[in-house]
């Protein structure tokens, strides 16, 4: 499904969570011949593209693990979990606001709406799944060692340090220390959280 957006096509393509896989869907479009912006789990095409083009690049981008999104649901979800990974994994400061209204903002949707959206397809609430990528975003910085666990917790919104350990103990099993001395760091890809 296409939405014409001045002179755009939009596509939405499930599974791009990395910059990794913005260089794959670069790769595809190129090789189109197309023109066109790449953000996370969004593509504007500059130009129409025919249903041929389309089929190309959605058989070329299930073999890099990617699938374009014909559902609307889809596409919210999609869009949800985007903002989040963007939010958590590439930036350098969460947002000032509370999540749920900067959620609604940058989606235009009631939050109630959004949530329960997400819950009925994916299973968990966007909250659980907010603090799942926010663990694994302290699981990489205290795997870098550059931080004090003290600058992790202000980074990444935490009221305190102890909100975050215990956070980090009840979704790891493990307090910040013992996670820190392990020799194997249980870290998850992004696409798996």
């Amino acid at each position: 499904m296409f939405y014409k957006i001045s002179n755009c096509v939009k596509l939405y393509i499930k599974y791009m969570v990395s910059v990794r896989c913005k260089m794959a869907v670069r790769e595809e479009l190129t090789k189109l011949g197309l023109h066109f912006i790449v953000e996370m789990g969004v593509v504007d095409v500059m130009e129409t593209i025919s249903e041929e083009q389309r089929e190309i690049l959605s058989i070329e981008l299930l073999k890099s693990g990617l699938e374009l999104i014909n559902d609307k649901k889809a596409m919210l979800i999609e869009k949800i979990k985007n903002i989040i990974i963007e939010m958590v994994h590439y930036s350098n400061e969460l947002p000032k606001i509370n999540f749920s209204d900067y959620l609604s903002e940058k989606l235009q949707y009631d939050y109630t709406y959004l949530s329960n959206v997400f819950s009925e397809v994916q299973g968990i609430t966007i909250e659980k799944f907010f603090i799942s990528h926010k663990i694994e975003r302290v699981k990489e910085l205290i795997f870098y060692n550059e931080l004090t666990l003290t600058e992790i917790a202000l980074m990444m919104h935490y009221s305190s340090v102890s909100h975050l350990s215990n956070q980090f103990k009840t979704m790891t099993g493990y307090t910040t220390s013992h996670f820190k001395k392990l020799k194997y760091q249980r870290r998850q890809a992004i696409e798996d959280v």
